[in-house]
């Protein structure tokens, strides 16, 4: 049965899978527990998205034990069907009939059995192409502007769509991720302070454009002023955390998850953890992110090593991804960042985010796999 899988599992890196394991254990048993009333009150069945989560966990472990069969080649000389995909994804959800729109947002293609967050799928796919492209014009994105300006257009192409759903958060993210990787890739350091300050004024010209964001920045610069009006749902999201203190309420025991506080499940799952389980719930969360975060580096420079550059930009980018999506909503929960809707990775309630967390560390977990066994190799030559 090893031999099958083309690898045997003390091949794989413990780290990454002991902390995946655990915060995805973690996030079914939060889920559970943050979404019973929510549940109740709109299906009648207080475990009914424990159970749909559940599902969506084993499909993105199946998925994931599917791609670490695959060698990272086959995604690096497939980038450019992958950027036609991603940027497939995120046009086709903006049409009427085919995008699903909630809350005035249209994210979600219906699938049928599935809502399908067209985002999730399409970011992973344009990391992919960044990384791609970072090894086929590396001298080229090393030495001049237009090296890095080329990625620059699909990228661009991709934050404009996203912002037409709009997902604000997404673009956000895929940008400030999108910049780490094509620096560690050698891109000139003036170059991406340009383009990164022209984002930077864009992302703010947009955020002052439309009055709902400008509503948002207020109601997050004093929500107590606005406590039942566009600061509500910060406001009990910061009574969820502070009614934890150092040891929480106890699992199943929070109050602000009794329909007080809105999107329990989703993307304030880590208010109902602050709460339940109090300080120090949340350093083992966090302590859980930044081992994960610490075991893709690794992965990451390891591969580098080994010349496998590919790998080693999409593991970095990958990590980074996955640290950087966990700190905002922490930040967004807590009243640090206005509020974004974007889901605590391996926590919140969703499929496609769960699916494409555990296909991005099934992805990692390949990075190091290859460059274990290429570092085996060099020793053994040597």
């Amino acid at each position: 049965m090893m031999a099958g899988l083309g690898f045997h599992p003390r091949e794989l890196d413990s780290r990454v899978l002991w902390c995946g394991a655990l915060l995805l254990c973690l996030g079914l048993v939060m889920v559970a527990s943050a979404s019973v009333a929510v549940a109740d009150r709109h299906t009648g069945e207080a475990l009914y998205y424990f159970y749909r989560q559940a599902v969506y966990a084993g499909i993105g472990l199946a998925a994931a034990a599917w791609l670490l069969m695959i060698p990272m080649s086959v995604w690096e000389h497939s980038s450019f069907a992958l950027l036609a995909l991603a940027l497939l994804l995120l046009a086709v959800v903006l049409f009427p009939g085919v995008g699903r729109e909630v809350n005035g947002a249209r994210r979600w293609i219906n699938l049928g059995l599935f809502q399908l967050q067209a985002s999730e799928p399409a970011r992973l796919a344009l990391l992919m192409y960044l990384a791609a492209y970072a090894v086929r014009r590396s001298e080229e994105l090393r030495a001049s502007w237009t090296g890095l300006a080329k990625p620059m257009l699909p990228l661009a192409a991709a934050v404009g769509l996203l912002l037409l759903e709009p997902d604000f958060g997404a673009a956000v993210v895929l940008s400030a991720v999108a910049f780490m990787l094509l620096f560690i890739a050698g891109a000139r350091l003036r170059d991406l302070a340009l383009l990164g300050g022209a984002s930077a004024a864009a992302f703010a010209a947009l955020l002052y454009s439309a009055p709902y964001r400008v509503e948002r920045l207020l109601s997050f610069r004093d929500p107590w002023a606005h406590a039942f009006d566009g600061g509500f749902q910060l406001t009990q999201s910061l009574i969820a955390i502070g009614r934890g203190q150092w040891f929480g309420v106890g699992l199943g025991n929070s109050v602000q998850k009794l329909l007080y506080l809105p999107e329990t499940h989703t993307d304030f799952i880590f208010a109902i953890y602050a709460e339940e389980l109090g300080l120090f719930g949340v350093l083992l969360l966090l302590g859980l992110l930044g081992s994960l975060l610490y075991a893709g580096c690794r992965i990451a420079a390891r591969a580098l090593e080994q010349q496998q550059f590919f790998g080693g930009y999409l593991a970095y980018a990958l990590s980074y991804w996955l640290a950087l999506q966990a700190l905002l909503n922490i930040g967004v929960n807590m009243g640090v960042l206005p509020t974004k809707g974007l889901p605590l990775p391996l926590m919140s309630y969703g499929g496609s985010s769960m699916v494409i967390c555990c296909v991005s560390l099934a992805l990692i977990l390949r990075v190091g796999l290859e460059a274990g066994r290429s570092e085996a190799r060099t020793g053994g030559s040597t």
